[in-house]
């Protein structure tokens, strides 16, 4: 009797379908190309060159983060097309904080069994993240791991590489009490916070596929959905064209507590008028819903402000306006104000609109 060959197949692991897939992406990654690199895959490694991206003296500046549990609700929704975009956006947001120009970034994406047409769906939203960026996806890894991952399941990790001229890093040395907090407003949940949503979500007992109880016009899987917005090139025209930007902070896990206070220097602190801040209606609903306090929700979410500029009081309005004009929403927030040691460093005034 001959015994039966094993093959990785077996095991659950399909080459074939990793190929496929590569097949399938290989126009999306194209799409990407820019200056210093033509965005083509299939190497061991992505290649950039600094030198036809225009640079002179860099510094290279790194980040890499994943979406969270909002990667739950693309797979029990099956809308797999804008995951992507959150991916890139959480890392390039953190690399525009320092005033760097995203220029390439790569992708992982970790399954349980690899379905080539899910796998293309979501790199597209990757390109398509890229492209609002304008950096270049030069590579990524595909892993497929039965055992690791059920079947239908995948997760996401990414990073990015930026660079800025040297001498023009952000935060500035001159960030002092007096200036000016302008907030740009957030295009919904981004990606942090979404172990909470969802515990929210399985409270009110409204399925991912029913109209948003705050918004019919789409269902509440399409709303929690929506895509981080990535502040990149608006941000980098602020920077450009005033050169009166002194520091970034994105909004991400920790809220406005814990993120602006990582921009500013010792001994200061910042007053935010919480009655300025433009509370999309999402968030009203889960901190009634959830009936979460307003100090929860500062701290999990952004409530409506994704990125928060510092400036000189001079330069507040000619900030706000090239902001404004790349397409932005821009509110004044608040001021920066000096800080007592273990005192806290960001203060409220007003309340939210929650």
């Amino acid at each position: 009797m001959t015994k039966s060959r094993l093959t990785y197949a077996d095991s659950g692991v399909d080459i074939d379908a990793g190929n496929r897939m590569v097949d399938l992406i290989k126009p999306l990654v194209k799409a990407t190309a820019r200056a210093g690199a033509d965005a083509e895959i299939g190497g061991f490694g992505g290649l950039f060159d600094l030198k036809r991206a225009g640079f002179t003296d860099p510094v290279l500046v790194a980040a890499t983060d994943g979406v969270g549990t909002k990667v739950k609700i693309a797979i029990e929704t099956g809308r797999h097309g804008t995951i992507g975009i959150d991916l890139v956006a959480m890392s390039v947001n953190d690399l525009v904080v320092q005033g760097a120009e995203p220029l390439f970034f790569l992708d992982y994406f970790a399954c349980g069994k690899l379905e080539p047409e899910v796998g293309a769906a979501v790199v597209a939203g990757v390109a398509q993240g890229c492209r609002q960026a304008g950096c270049a996806l030069i590579g990524g890894e595909t892993a497929e791991m039965p055992g690791l991952y059920q079947a239908g399941d995948y997760d996401l990790a990414g990073f990015a590489v930026g660079a800025a001229e040297r001498g023009t890093i952000l935060p500035t040395k001159d960030i002092r009490a007096g200036d000016v907090l302008l907030g740009i407003a957030s295009s919904g949940v981004h990606s942090n916070g979404f172990s909470l949503l969802r515990k929210v979500v399985e409270m009110s007992g409204v399925p991912w596929n029913a109209r948003a109880p705050f918004d019919n016009s789409r269902t509440l899987g399409e709303a929690a959905l929506i895509p981080t917005r990535i502040y990149v090139k608006s941000c980098l025209a602020a920077i450009r064209e005033t050169k009166a930007v002194k520091a970034l902070a994105h909004l991400t896990g920790g809220g406005f507590p814990d993120n602006i206070p990582r921009v500013l220097p010792d001994g200061l602190g910042a007053r935010v008028d919480l009655a300025r801040v433009p509370v999309l209606p999402i968030f009203k609903w889960l901190a009634q819903t959830g009936n979460i306090a307003e100090t929860e929700m500062l701290r999990t979410f952004n409530c409506g402000i994704g990125m928060i500029v510092v400036v000189d009081p001079a330069s507040a309005d000619a900030v706000s306006a090239v902001l404004t004009r790349q397409g932005e929403t821009v509110v004044r927030l608040g001021e920066l104000v000096d800080a007592a040691e273990g005192a806290p460093r960001v203060i409220y005034s007003g309340r939210l609109d929650i």
